[in-house]
């Protein structure tokens, strides 16, 4: 029994019409009338589709989460909201991740719900589930899908990086199409998402950082039972959660932010990452800023050996210690008294958590790079911030001056790259204009573009490439992404023209457009920018609304939240 006044005895505690109407169309599910009378009511808020592959067993992982609300005493309601799809959705998922947060923040809102366990797993499920709850503020806990068994091909493992190798190799000749298509075969052998450090992972790694998931979270394989165990678990605790009256805003501190940051960079995290905690920290009205990704990711090196950065995959996290070990080996930069979902706090949750295989997990002494996490880059071609994960990156490349080869928009590209006559060596630069929030829209991850043809038989593997877009979790390479401001509104990148010199330095936290500011007054005179092409529906909202990389990407109008007081009747 509940020690606190429930919000969904609002609803289901009601007397007269509006308490019988409440009720009533409830039984029709076979719901006994003692259920309505003073127990926790939980949402289980599910991102199943069989159009998202990641979350395909989501519907299994709600019934383990089911099992322990009824357990400890609550009543468990699952209901469905938009399903983001990494894999399948055009433009791209990104372009809908605040219409799903919209969709989770009011559903949870209108509904007569105490608690919310949240089910996500591909990319943009997990930051629109949480974006949401956010705004709502009620007691809340992430259950993740888990990732996929390691893939297997010609005797080697395999994961979603390889995928970028591959595609290369058959645009030499170096593999056939009938040699892709068993790769393909071996890469998704089990439900779950990505089996390497993309951004899938990563923001499993970020809400187990930030507190918001029973420790262990991160890592556990899709297909392993103890994923199951520990959705049960979770569905204990959101019950006792809302007792204790534990709510987002109490986990989500700064200091909870600050850690997030420090162990994305221990990881190798997706770069993704920055624009999803900066949209998060915006609906729970923490500040935070793109520089402060630089200055607590600075000092942390790479102490999980994960592809794309390093040599293995998720499993083999999960078989080393998972990210409480990972957590441990750096624990001495980490604010260990926050407190997290299962109320403990980092401190206690981490104790003795070792590495249990040092392949995989090494200690601050003995770390896979002294480099990591993500450098954010100013300069007159990126005045409000770019951003560069160094440990995924050539360190030749690290300081770079070259000739720009500019393409003005992702078809331009596609025409261009495999032309023999394309004015290109290993020393260019890559610049790809209008695929930043605006001018695409959405944002998509094409920032780590395919090498061109003629210098992939050189055996080039490496270029310096820049974008205002963004790239997938599993890619690699010397790649400046988030460019801001975009080209398409009004940002430097749009004035780069094929020759001019453009100067990387990753150490000194700059990139440059090596123009006289006089030819560049001269062309942004003369620079003509889109407007918005859309004339209805969400693409015109989401043009007309959508922040700049650097603020993370979320709709001005949905910063910050609106509770979940809700005074109206329906009737």
């Amino acid at each position: 029994m509940a020690t606190k006044s429930l919000r969904s005895q609002e609803w289901f505690g009601r007397k007269g019409k509006d308490g019988f109407i409440y009720r009533a169309w409830m039984k029709n599910q076979g719901i006994p009338d003692y259920e309505f009378r003073g127990k926790p009511i939980i949402g289980i808020c599910n991102t199943w589709s069989e159009l998202t592959p990641c979350n395909g067993h989501f519907r299994e992982l709600a019934e383990s989460v089911k099992r322990g609300i009824l357990e400890a005493g609550g009543y468990p309601v699952e209901f469905p909201v938009m399903s983001l799809g990494e894999t399948l959705m055009k433009p791209t998922a990104m372009l809908f991740r605040n219409l799903a947060s919209m969709d989770v923040e009011e559903s949870i809102r209108a509904n007569p719900i105490d608690g919310v366990v949240l089910l996500c797993g591909c990319d943009k499920t997990t930051p629109s589930l949480v974006m949401g709850a956010c705004s709502v503020d009620l007691p809340a806990l992430v259950v993740s899908g888990g990732p996929m068994l390691t893939g297997k091909y010609n005797g080697r493992d395999i994961g979603t990086s390889d995928v970028w190798r591959f595609s290369e190799d058959v645009r030499t000749g170096i593999m056939s199409e009938e040699e892709l298509n068993l790769a393909e075969a071996g890469l998704c052998r089990s439900q779950g998402h990505c089996a390497v450090m993309g951004t899938a992972s990563s923001m499993a790694c970020m809400v187990e950082s930030l507190g918001l998931t029973l420790p262990g979270n991160a890592a556990i394989p899709a297909a392993d039972a103890n994923r199951k165990v520990l959705a049960q678990l979770s569905g204990r605790r959101i019950v006792e959660m809302v007792n204790e009256d534990l709510k987002l805003s109490t986990v989500l501190t700064r200091q909870a932010f600050e850690n997030s940051i420090k162990v994305n960079a221990a990881i190798g995290g997706s770069t993704n990452f920055v624009i999803h905690l900066l949209a998060i920290a915006g609906r729970i009205g923490v500040p935070l800023t793109i520089d402060d990704f630089d200055a607590f990711s600075r000092n942390i090196p790479l102490v999980a050996n994960l592809q794309p950065s390093g040599k293995y995959f998720m499993e083999d996290l999960y078989y080393a210690g998972g990210l409480p070990a990972v957590m441990h080996a750096i624990g001495r930069y980490l604010h260990n008294d926050c407190i997290t979902v299962n109320g403990r706090t980092v401190g206690e949750n981490i104790a003795g958590r070792v590495s249990l295989n040092r392949n995989v997990i090494s200690d601050l002494d003995q770390p896979f790079n002294e480099v990591s996490g993500v450098v954010v880059l100013k300069g007159n071609l990126c005045e409000a911030g770019g951003v560069l994960k160094p440990s995924a990156a050539s360190v030749p490349l690290m300081q770079h001056t070259g000739k720009a080869v500019v393409f003005e928009d992702i078809e331009d590209y596609k025409r261009k790259i495999d032309d023999p006559d394309l004015d290109v060596d290993e020393n260019s630069v890559l610049v790809l204009k209008h695929v930043g929030p605006k001018g695409y829209p959405g944002m998509p991850e094409v920032g780590n573009m395919g090498l061109p043809t003629k210098l992939l038989a050189k055996g080039i593997t490496d270029m310096v490439r820049i974008s205002d877009g963004r790239m997938s979790g599993t890619g690699f390479g010397t790649v400046v992404l988030h460019v801001s401001p975009e080209a398409a509104d009004g940002g430097m990148i749009a004035l780069v023209r094929d020759g001019d010199l453009i100067r990387l330095d990753v150490a000194g936290r700059r990139l440059d457009l090596l123009v006289d500011a006089a030819e560049l007054e001269e062309r942004k005179a003369s620079q003509a920018y889109p407007t918005n092409p859309f004339t209805r529906g969400y693409a015109k909202l989401y043009v007309d609304h959508v922040e700049q990389a650097h603020l993370g990407t979320d709709f001005g109008f949905l910063k910050g939240g609106s509770g979940s007081e809700v005074s109206r009747d329906s009737h």
